[in-house]
């Protein structure tokens, strides 16, 4: 559905986004997560075909997305600066959405006034930055497009409304086959919503997995023994990508079959042994530690 292929952007001989080449499937919900200053905004406007790359592709359906009037009519991107016109109402904001999007559906418009409890009449400007957020949504979601570009979607709004708009992307993407991509700090939230996440740093995608996959071949383990010998040939032995050592504890990011991890551990007697629920946040900061973002401490 979505194809990016060697794309680099600069502004003022900065690097933004250097040779990023990804894939994003129809049907499917991707996240990017990333650094601070990583490129993800600057990658999404080129996804939404805001920005022009320097070098390499975007093909979105098998176009180009860059000053592709008819596909633009079919993605929708809500920026994570909002902005509406000025003193404008949510009735005249749909009804400019509407000229531009020929999918619009004023029937959605009006069933999703029961999700987003707002008055079309009222003047944008002066709801709260909650409430304009949810009229992003209600705007964007009224639009029915195919590909959904959202960059921090979530910031200013309730656990409830989150809950709901949440619902309502997989009701799109289950019924309609949208496809989207989201970049989000929130990493437990892309967790529960994402199937395949990208993480930047530095302009550069440095990993790309399904979260499923990342989960199943990514382990924290908490070990004791009581031979040093022991312990070494285990930090021999197996894949570790982060240790840290708490007294007698020793407490690994290991990567590997679980199954193997096992095995290998257990044939050397540990005192301690327990394998632990390892969360999208974790592996983020385990991951930006390996490519110099410095923390330290940063297992719990």
């Amino acid at each position: 559905m979505i194809h990016v292929k060697g794309v680099t952007k600069t502004f003022d001989k900065e690097i933004a986004v250097q040779e990023v080449t990804m894939d994003v499937k129809q049907g499917s919900i991707y996240g990017l997560v990333g650094s601070n200053g990583a490129g993800k905004t600057t990658l999404l406007k080129m996804l939404a075909g805001i920005y022009r790359p320097d070098q390499g592709e975007i093909f979105i359906g098998g176009e180009p997305i860059f000053e592709n009037v008819a596909m633009k009519r079919n993605v929708v991107f809500i920026s994570d600066a909002l902005y509406f016109f000025p003193q404008v109402t949510i009735e005249q904001m749909a009804s400019y959405y509407r000229s531009f999007y020929p999918n619009w559906s004023d029937e959605r418009f009006e069933t999703l006034q029961r999700v987003f409890p707002l008055e079309p009449s009222r003047k944008i400007h002066r709801l709260s930055k909650g409430m304009q957020r949810q009229v992003s949504f209600w705007l964007s979601l009224s639009c029915l497009p195919s590909v959904f570009i959202l960059d921090e979607p979530m910031d200013g709004l309730d656990p409830v409304m989150r809950q709901k708009i949440k619902n309502l992307l997989f009701q799109d993407v289950a019924e309609r086959n949208m496809t989207v991509i989201i970049s989000s700090h929130n990493l437990r939230e892309i967790e529960d919503m994402c199937d395949h996440i990208g993480m930047m740093h530095e302009g550069k995608i440095i990993l790309e997995k399904d979260i499923d996959v990342l989960k199943s071949d990514t382990h924290k383990v908490q070990l004791a023994f009581d031979e040093e010998q022991k312990e070494e040939k285990i930090l021999n032995d197996l894949t570790i990508v982060h240790k840290e050592k708490r007294g007698s504890v020793l407490l690994l990011i290991v990567r590997g079959e679980k199954d193997v991890i096992e095995r290998t551990i257990r044939a050397e007697k540990p005192l301690v042994f327990d394998m632990l629920p390892l969360t999208l946040e974790e592996m983020f900061i385990y991951e930006m530690g390996g490519v110099g973002y410095e923390v330290e401490q940063i297992l719990y």
